[in-house]
């Protein structure tokens, strides 16, 4: 068995299916319906649920209920061996900053459990990658290296696993913030409608988050939750503040402190939207002309490397063969 696993074949053959099997899931999975929208509608009927017993408990002056009704009403962790080891080590304290759970919420990771799994992944891979490493290292790759080098290497890999979980969290904020940059300016499009035609602002932005649930989920489900806020919380300026921050994107922002504005001195929510709409428009038009400004400098080396090689060889090779098979040239 020994022998198989360092075999190279063995591995090449391994590693081979499993790109094949990769490219394969990447392609396929595009035909497929990946939406989540059951487990986000749930999520945000959990926040808001959170969000009313809060102001409820606020109201009432409660502050010692407060905590076991979000204790009953949270999905609630257990005592597992990932929140033991970070209470253990106090990650908290090591890896937790300011900004953590900011953007563990702009990622769409709010619930407590999503922190401690972070932190905990935040420790734990970087050992599990340099026990991998080296033990991978000392079979496989160099079995007959020095202890001293092998542990250079496997230290190395995992200094680079440490940095594992901030990527991962970084594309997924990534791939978020995409999604709701693409699907905005039709969000204030249909906002605009919605408050043009007599419907206030709470009821224009649930009405929006309903229609771009297909388009946007991640969007819809940040919409849903500014209309909870905006239900519970007693500062409607505070709903909107903190639509910008969980998805940190400038549009948004601009967009928000114009309705904070609008809230704060009585002007029309109206006219913000269509001046803001209007932005919108001209930034999405600016950002297609500057990709397309940039095609023609980026296919230059694809050509010269692909493209006129191919061509070359397509125009000369029919003289080249006629001369072939006549002799050569005849000097």
């Amino acid at each position: 068995m020994l022998n198989l696993i360092t075999d190279p074949d063995f591995l090449i053959a391994v590693f081979a299916a499993i790109s094949a099997a990769a490219v394969v899931f990447t392609f396929g999975s595009q035909f497929f319906d990946r939406s989540d929208l059951k487990n986000r509608i749930k999520r945000v009927a959990v926040e808001r649920e959170r969000m009313r017993n809060e102001e409820m408990a606020r109201l009432r002056g409660a502050r010692g209920d407060q905590k076991a009704e979000q204790i009953s009403l949270r999905s609630t962790e257990g005592k597992t061996l990932v929140k033991k080891t970070v209470e253990a080590l106090s990650l908290r304290k090591a890896f937790l900053d300011e900004n953590t759970t900011i953007k563990l919420a702009q990622g769409g990771f709010r619930a407590p459990r999503h922190l401690t799994t972070y932190l905990f992944m935040r420790f734990a891979t970087p050992i599990l990658l340099f026990i991998f490493a080296f033990a991978y290292l000392r079979i496989t790759l160099m079995p007959d290296a020095e202890l001293f080098m092998t542990l250079l290497y496997a230290l190395a890999a995992g200094l680079l696993g440490s940095y594992i979980p901030v990527i991962m969290l970084k594309n997924t904020i990534s791939k978020r913030q995409a999604s709701i940059r693409k699907a905005w300016p039709d969000a204030l499009d249909l906002m605009l409608l919605c408050v043009e035609s007599g419907m206030s602002i709470e009821h224009a932005i649930k009405r929006v988050a309903k229609e771009l649930g297909a388009q946007s989920p991640a969007l819809a489900e940040e919409l849903t939750l500014t209309t909870a806020e905006l239900s519970f919380l007693e500062n409607r300026s505070s709903a909107f503040e903190n639509l910008g921050q969980r998805t940190g994107l400038d549009a948004v922002r601009s967009v928000m402190t114009a309705l904070i504005q609008a809230d704060k001195y009585g002007t029309s929510v109206g006219s913000s939207l269509r001046v803001m709409a209007e932005e919108g428009r001209e930034e999405r038009m600016m950002a297609a002309e500057k990709k397309a400004a940039a095609l023609p400098p980026k296919m230059t080396v694809p050509l010269i490397v692909f493209f006129l090689p191919v061509l070359f060889i397509v125009i000369i090779s029919p003289a080249i063969i006629k001369v072939a098979m006549n002799g050569g040239l005849g000097f």
